[in-house]
């Protein structure tokens, strides 16, 4: 009972300063409501481009309380307004940061269906089927992504779209590689009157070969990326488990100007030392 009455005078202390706020110093609550209608439409347009309908209202809102709710929170557990402050920024952030992971899951599924629906449109165009056709046989038995990805193009081909046209768009949307390789390909076959039957088929065989490659060297790569990840979070730990044991142990570094100064070299170095082993360990292909 004595948390929900603290959380609702957070809240009600919140509405009574923002209130105040507008009244006073009105010129502030029109950036706040600037900001948060470039965040929502922002939002708004990631969220049309996966296919998922959310109103803008219900966007406004989310953005507006997540903050408010964070902060809450962590006020009520920790009793300190720093911390509150801190976790309300992190609550504002926190949508953008949603909507880019969704967004990256489903490129990521986008591109492990590719292979299937190159497939598809291959075997399609083997029966004698025009390209476009075999587009709507992809929509109709491959699952989301590819076929609302691919269903667009042909909504956009009944509206006059050019089938040039709605592949690039789809190219600028996504951003995969594999994808950028298949439409350019596509592309070039259609100048230059090449058979897309084999066309189709040597892209999904290149493709599936390219992916393979990735994941053999990700898996090759996993124990330099683990040897940077421990000696990264190394430090930290050591400073936690001696400042548990003697908060006095760092003292002498902090008091005087060449200790700072080593402590700074330290950081740098470490720093430094995190960007070498990612360089090292990351292969592009």
């Amino acid at each position: 009972m004595l948390i929900i009455l603290q959380a609702f005078i957070f809240l009600f202390a919140f509405v009574s300063v923002y209130m105040i706020a507008y009244q006073l110093v009105p010129s502030l609550t029109d950036k706040f409501h600037s900001t948060q209608s470039k965040k929502v439409s922002i939002a708004e347009k990631q969220l049309d481009g996966m296919f998922v309908v959310v109103k803008r209202e219900q966007l406004f809102l989310y953005y507006t309380l997540t903050p408010l709710v964070f902060g809450a929170a962590a006020f009520l557990l920790f009793r300190k307004i720093p911390l509150a402050f801190a976790a309300g920024v992190a609550g504002s952030v926190l949508p953008a940061f949603i909507i880019k992971i969704m967004e990256n899951k489903r490129k990521e599924k986008f591109a492990t269906q590719l292979v299937d629906g190159l497939m598809v449109i291959s075997s399609a165009l083997k029966g004698g089927l025009s390209l476009l056709q075999a587009i709507e046989v992809l929509v109709e038995e491959m699952p989301a992504p590819i076929s609302q990805e691919f269903g667009l193009i042909l909504r956009e081909n009944k509206i006059g779209l050019t089938l040039d046209e709605s592949l690039r768009r789809l190219n600028d949307r996504l951003k995969l590689e594999e994808l950028g390789l298949m439409i350019n390909s596509v592309l070039v076959a259609r100048e230059t009157g090449g058979d897309l039957t084999k066309v189709f088929s040597r892209l999904a065989t290149t493709i599936r070969d390219n992916r393979k490659l990735k994941e053999n060297i990700r898996t090759l790569t996993l124990q330099g990326r683990l040897q940077g990840i421990i000696m990264s979070l190394l430090p930290f730990v050591f400073v936690w488990w001696v400042m548990t044991f003697n908060k006095a142990h760092f003292d002498i570094m902090l008091s005087s100007d060449k200790g700072r100064m080593l402590l700074f070299i330290a950081a740098a170095l470490q720093f430094i030392g995190i960007i070498m082993i990612r360089k090292f360990s990351i292969i592009r292909v």
